[in-house]
């Protein structure tokens, strides 16, 4: 049924509403020592944008509504609508092998372009920026989209991968006969009035924040180096302010005609395969899902080196909440954040997918079942027991974290130190063989290797 914003939302006075909010923003980034951050929200009839702080610790500069922080991983949205933009104009078909576009993925067959956005096509994550620096888009696809390296059939689970999204970026290249830097900016950014930005312009044409990376020892902060490689740019390489991201936001619920109606509809629509485990919900081309009272929300998370960004729509109500803050602590910022929202204005915001309930049906996990070591690419999880017979996990051979495992396969993460306990995914059995043959990490697949 249509949601209608909660009293308290609606007779707030959008004065009282900012004064409350600033308020709360000021003091939780000195809580969460931020140096800087901005808050967007458009409440359906109002937008309200406010700032705190420094954009850099090292020389002082304030933050404004215009700054634009590196924005991480929101990238992918912008370039999921810009494919979709494509596919509206009838360039390309979703629903295409990507290979007809991009040969170097010719070894995958049947994985479409729905399934690089939407990260169900099964590809590995990729290299790390450091190592994808020192090659070619070209070359970086042809090594990470192989047959022997897919993590599962196309369309069946979800294994969120940059490298889907360097491959998204390389197919605007191709229908448009434009960078990807250009295509973006002509298409979406100019139009939703956003002044373009990205990681690595010498003389950006607005101000810019930096990261930062709190020294836990001295409680100081300091910037952080950015080093997404170039080729990387389609999946991480935007900067924008909160207000861009409410402006993006309102083209995905229908109140910008940058995105038709029916390529915001689209990026809202749950692929069926998409199983984002601790990430979200579900997942659509280009957009995080999450249920929040009865309501489905869409969205995306960002983090670059010392940044975190967030992005959350409802479409029925028109509500967008925006949010940026230069440090790592902004994360927990932002949770915190949200629950003040929730009490000031009645709105909840959604962080992350709602609890699941185990089902007593489905067969359990024994530590024997679990033990091995998994894929994805070149990155290494290695699941292993422990003394007193519990499992650990340990990636790229990582100091062992404990892992616990759940009747239904899911399994959490504890912290060694205190033995809190964070959702860390789940493991996958083969219904064909009844074995355990991947794990989920942080929304990140990985496909056992050893004999199990």
């Amino acid at each position: 049924m249509p949601y209608t914003p909660t009293p308290p939302l609606a007779e707030r006075a959008p004065s009282a509403l900012r004064h409350e909010l600033q308020d709360r923003l000021d003091a939780l980034a000195r809580t969460h020592r931020v140096p800087g951050a901005q808050l967007a929200v458009h409440t359906g009839t109002d937008v309200l944008t406010l700032h705190t702080g420094t954009a850099d610790d090292a020389t002082g500069v304030a933050f404004t509504t215009d700054t634009a922080v590196p924005l991480g991983s929101l990238t992918k949205p912008y370039t999921a609508a810009l494919v979709l933009l494509l596919a509206d104009d009838g360039d390309l078909d979703l629903d295409e092998p990507a290979a007809e576009y991009l040969p170097e993925l010719r070894e995958l067959g049947e994985v479409t372009i729905r399934h690089l956005l939407s990260h169900t096509g099964g590809l590995p994550t990729g290299p790390d920026s450091d190592t994808a620096a020192r090659t070619t888009a070209s070359r970086y696809l042809s090594a990470v989209c192989t047959a022997r390296d897919a993590l599962f059939p196309p369309g069946t689970d979800f294994s969120y991968s940059n490298a889907g999204y360097v491959a998204a970026g390389r197919l605007v290249e191709e229908v448009t006969g434009m960078p990807w830097h250009e295509a973006v900016r002509a298409v979406l950014l100019e139009p939703l009035g956003t002044v373009p930005a990205f990681l690595g312009d010498r003389a950006p044409a607005r101000p810019v924040a930096a990261g930062h990376a709190l020294n836990t020892a001295t409680g100081r902060t300091r910037p952080a180096r950015q080093n997404l490689a170039p080729l990387e740019a389609p999946a991480g390489a935007l900067m924008a302010s909160a207000a861009d991201l409410c402006a993006f936001g309102g083209a995905l619920v229908g109140r910008s005609t940058v995105l038709p109606p029916a390529v915001a509809k689209e990026m809202r629509r749950p692929e069926p395969g998409a199983r984002p485990g601790t990430l979200a919900d579900g997942w659509g081309p280009g957009l995080a899902l999450y249920g929040q009272d009865d309501h489905l929300w869409c969205g995306h998370d960002g983090n670059a080196q010392g940044t975190s960004c967030h992005l959350r729509a409802e479409p029925d109500s028109g509500v967008v909440v925006a949010f940026t803050g230069n440090a790592g602590g902004a994360t927990a910022l932002w949770r915190d954040l949200t629950d003040d929202l929730a009490r000031i204005t009645g709105v909840r915001v959604p962080t992350a997918p709602a609890p699941a309930l185990a089902d007593p049906r489905r067969p359990a996990a024994a530590p024997g079942d679990c033990a091995g070591t998994y894929l994805n690419g070149r990155t290494e999880y290695r699941v292993a027991p422990a003394p007193d017979g519990s499992l650990t996990l340990s990636v790229d051979g990582d100091l062992p974290i404990p892992l616990v495992c759940h009747p239904d396969l899911t399994c959490d993460l504890a912290d060694p130190a205190t033995g809190r306990r964070e959702p860390g995914g789940r493991f996958h059995r083969d219904p064909a063989t009844g074995r355990i043959d991947r794990v989920q990490i942080s929304g990140r697949t990985a496909r056992r290797t050893d004999d199990g």
